[in-house]
C-alpha cells in the first residue's frame, strides 16, 4: 500500500493529481489536508471514495494544525505532495509570504517530523524571474530579478525545500497551467484566460486583418499533462534532489497563443507578425503614454472592463526559455507528452465560454428566456410591454398592487402560448419589495431585466400646490423611491451574474420645461440622474441602464386631464415598442425628435424657452382634477373644454409633449 499526504488537493492541479494517484496500482491511500472552509467542497468531490481521507488543517499553522491522532496515523507516510500555495500574481507581499513561504516551511517541518519517504514540492517557472536565456532544471539562483511578490515567494519557498536536509525532496516547476486538454475543465481565470473576454468582444470579426506585435514568448501546458507527469515522476526511483520543468518543450509566441483561441472564438486572426524591431519602439511608446494622465486613465478603464490586471501585461511573456530535456528523458517511454495548444484550445474556449466567462449571462438572442420584471404591469404601458416581451420569447414578471388585474394579464399571456408570473407588490413599502424580490430569486432561475414603469402623474400648477406638499411626496414615493428600492434590491443578483439591464420609463417633460408638472417631472429627473450615476459604478459588472423619455401616452393615468383628449398621443402599444427597443438594443437613451429639439433649445436659449413655456402655461388651463375641490369651478371646466386655436396649434407643434 502506497500512502500520500497531499496539500492543495482541492485545487486544479491537486484534484487531477489525486485522480492519477488513485488510478495507479498498489492500493493507494490518500490523505487530503483541507481547511475547514473547504471541507464541504472536498466532501462533495470525494464522496464515496474509500481510499481518500480528509484531514482538517492548514499549512499556515504549525504542524499543519494536525491532531496527535492524525500525526500518529501519518507516521512514515510514503509521499508528502505539497501543492497548496497562493497562485496569484496580483497578490500583495503579506498574503504571498504567509501562503507560499511560511506555509512551505510548515510543510517541511511536518514532513520531517512524520519521517516521510519523500517531499514533492510544486514550485513554478516563476523562480526564473527575468533571467534572459536558457534556464535549465539544475539552475536556481542565477542572479535573476523577481518582479512580483508571487515570483519572490515561489523562489523563497523552493529555496526552503532545497536547503533542508530532513527529508528527501523533488521539485516540479509547471509553466502557465490551463484547463484539461480533453474536457476543458478549469476553475479559475489565469494566464491567457484574462485575454478571452477581449476575444469574445471581437466575435464575428473573423475577416478583419490583424497585425500582431512580437511581444515575446510564453509557455502554456494543460493541467492533465502536469498531473500525469507528476504522478509518473513521483514514483520513478533515483530522482530525489531533482527539479522537473513541466513545460512545453517549444515556447509559444504571444501571437500563436492569440491565434489558437481566436479561431474557436470567431475573432480576427493575426496574419502578420510585426518584427521585434518595429514592435519594441511601439511598445515603448505605449508604456510612456501610460504616464500621461488622460491616456493612463483610459488605458486602466479598458483593462478594468476586460478584467485584465495591469501586472499581467508585464508577466504574460517570459524572458527565459525553459529547458525540459532532463524531464522529458525521465518521462521517456511513459507516453506522456505535451499536446499542441492549437489542438486543445477549442476545448478550453468552449469550457470558458460556458462556465468562466464573467459576462456569459449577457449572451443570448434577443429576449428569449429572459426574465423581465415589469412594474405597473396591470394596465397601460406596463400591460402592453408585458405582452410584447412575452411575444418576443421573454418571461414577464408582473408587478403591481392589484393582484386580480395582474392575473388577468398573466392569463392573457398564457392563453397566447407564453409564460408570465404575477407578483403583487406595493413599491412604496420596504418589506413588500423585499418579500417580492426574495420570492422572485427563489422561484426564478434568474432575474435578467427590470422595467421601472409604475408611476404617478400629477398635473397641478404651483399656485394650487402651496398647501399640497403631499403631492410632491407621493410623486417621489412611487416614481423615484419605488424604482430605486427595486433597483437596489435586484442589483446584488445582477452584479453577481455580471448581467442585468434596467429600463426606466421617464418623461419627455424632463427634456424640456413642462408647466404644472413640477412634482412629476422632478421625480422622474431624480431617477434619471440616479441611474446615470449608478451606471458608472456597475459598468464593469455588466449592468446597464436605458432611460426612455416617453412622450404623452393615452393611458388611464392621463384620463383626469380632459384637455389631453385633443392632444396627439401615442397608444400604449406604441409606447411598449419603445420599451422593447430599450430591452433589445440597450442604448443609454431613447426619446423622440420633439423631446430632443426642446432639450437642445433649452440648452442654447433657456430664457426664450422659459418665455414660450410661460405662454403655454397661460394657454393651457389647470384641469378640473387639479382644483382639489369636489365640484370643479366653471372657469376651469370651460377652459378645459374649449381650447383656443393657438393652444391646439402648439399641441400639434410639440407632438407628444404634455403641457
Amino acid at each position: 500500500m502506497t500512502t500520500y499526504l497531499v496539500t492543495g488537493g482541492t485545487g486544479l492541479i491537486g484534484r487531477h493529481l489525486v485522480r492519477e494517484l488513485l488510478a495507479r496500482g498498489g492500493d493507494p491511500r490518500v490523505w487530503l489536508l483541507v481547511r475547514a472552509s473547504s471541507l464541504e467542497r472536498a466532501e462533495r468531490a470525494w464522496a464515496g471514495s474509500e481510499r481518500v481521507r480528509l484531514l482538517v488543517g492548514d499549512i499556515a499553522e504549525p504542524e499543519l494544525g494536525l491532531t496527535d491522532a492524525d500525526r500518529a496515523e501519518l507516521a512514515g507516510v510514503d509521499h508528502v505532495v505539497h501543492l497548496a500555495a497562493l497562485y496569484d500574481v496580483t497578490a500583495d507581499d503579506e498574503a504571498s509570504v504567509l501562503a507560499n513561504v511560511e506555509g512551505t516551511r510548515n510543510v517541511v517541518q511536518a514532513a520531517t517530523a512524520l519521517r516521510a519517504g519523500c517531499l514533492h514540492h510544486v514550485s513554478s517557472v516563476a523562480v526564473a524571474g527575468d533571467y534572459r536565456g536558457r534556464f535549465t532544471e539544475d539552475m536556481f539562483d542565477a542572479g535573476q530579478k523577481l518582479v512580483t511578490p508571487y515570483h519572490r515567494t515561489k523562489f523563497e519557498s523552493e529555496r526552503i525545500v532545497r536547503s533542508q536536509g530532513g527529508v528527501p525532496w523533488r521539485v516540479y516547476r509547471p509553466a502557465v497551467v490551463v484547463g484539461h486538454s480533453k474536457t476543458g475543465e478549469m476553475d479559475k481565470v489565469d494566464g491567457p484566460y484574462y485575454l478571452l473576454p477581449a476575444l469574445a468582444r471581437l466575435r464575428g470579426l473573423r475577416a478583419l486583418p490583424l497585425a500582431f506585435p512580437d511581444i515575446g514568448d510564453t509557455n502554456v501546458v494543460p493541467v492533465d499533462y502536469v498531473a500525469k507527469a507528476m504522478a509518473h515522476l513521483v514514483h520513478e526511483p533515483g530522482l530525489d534532489r531533482r527539479v522537473f520543468h513541466l513545460v512545453s518543450p517549444r515556447p509559444q509566441s504571444a501571437m500563436e497563443v492569440y491565434n489558437a483561441f481566436a479561431r474557436p472564438a470567431g475573432a480576427p486572426r493575426a496574419r502578420v507578425s510585426l518584427p521585434r524591431g518595429v514592435s519594441a519602439p511601439l511598445l515603448a511608446l505605449a508604456r510612456a503614454a501610460e504616464n500621461v494622465p488622460g491616456v493612463s486613465l483610459g488605458f486602466d478603464a479598458v483593462l478594468d472592463r476586460l478584467g485584465i490586471p495591469p501586472v499581467l501585461l508585464s508577466t504574460l511573456t517570459f524572458n527565459p526559455v525553459f529547458d525540459s530535456t532532463a524531464t522529458r528523458r525521465a518521462l521517456s517511454g511513459s507516453g506522456i507528452e505535451v499536446p499542441e495548444l492549437a489542438d486543445y484550445a477549442p476545448v478550453l474556449w468552449t469550457y470558458w465560454a460556458e462556465h468562466l466567462d464573467p459576462f456569459r449571462a449577457g449572451r443570448g438572442e434577443g429576449l428569449r428566456g429572459r426574465r423581465v420584471v415589469i412594474t405597473g404591469a396591470s394596465s397601460g404601458i406596463g400591460r402592453a410591454t408585458a405582452l410584447r416581451v412575452a411575444a418576443a420569447g421573454g418571461i414577464p414578471l408582473l408587478v403591481a398592487r392589484r393582484e386580480a388585474e395582474l392575473e388577468q394579464v398573466r392569463a392573457e399571456i398564457a392563453a397566447a402560448g407564453g409564460e408570465a408570473h404575477a407578483y403583487p407588490c406595493d413599491l412604496t413599502d420596504d418589506d413588500s419589495v423585499a418579500e417580492v424580490v426574495a420570492a422572485m430569486l427563489r422561484e426564478q432561475p434568474s432575474v435578467d431585466m427590470l422595467v421601472n414603469n409604475a408611476g404617478r402623474s400629477i398635473r397641478r400648477s404651483v399656485r394650487l400646490s402651496y398647501d399640497r406638499m403631499h403631492d410632491y411626496e407621493r410623486a417621489m414615493a412611487i416614481n423615484y423611491f419605488g424604482a430605486v428600492r427595486l433597483i437596489l434590491a435586484l442589483l446584488p443578483h445582477m452584479t453577481e451574474r455580471r448581467f442585468g439591464h434596467v429600463v426606466n420609463v421617464s418623461s419627455i417633460g424632463v427634456q424640456g420645461i413642462a408647466p404644472r408638472f413640477s412634482a412629476y417631472v422632478a421625480s422622474k429627473a431624480a431617477l434619471d440622474h440616479f441611474s446615470k450615476i449608478v451606471a458608472t459604478e456597475t459598468h464593469g459588472a455588466g449592468v446597464t441602464f436605458t432611460t426612455v423619455h416617453m412622450p404623452l401616452v393615452r393611458t388611464p393615468m392621463i384620463t383626469p386631464t380632459k384637455l389631453y383628449d385633443a392632444f396627439p398621443a401615442k397608444t400604449p402599444e406604441q409606447a411598449a415598442d419603445l420599451v422593447l427597443r430599450a430591452l433589445l438594443d440597450r442604448p443609454k437613451h431613447i426619446g423622440t425628435p420633439t423631446g430632443q429639439a426642446i432639450q437642445l433649445a433649452y440648452a442654447l436659449t433657456p430664457t426664450l424657452v422659459d418665455a414660450i413655456a410661460h405662454q403655454a402655461y397661460r394657454l393651457f388651463p389647470d384641469s378640473t382634477a387639479a382644483a382639489g375641490a369636489p365640484t370643479p369651478t366653471p372657469r376651469l371646466g370651460k377652459g378645459e373644454r374649449n381650447l383656443t386655436a393657438a393652444a391646439k396649434a402648439l399641441a400639434r407643434l410639440t407632438n407628444g409633449f404634455h403641457w
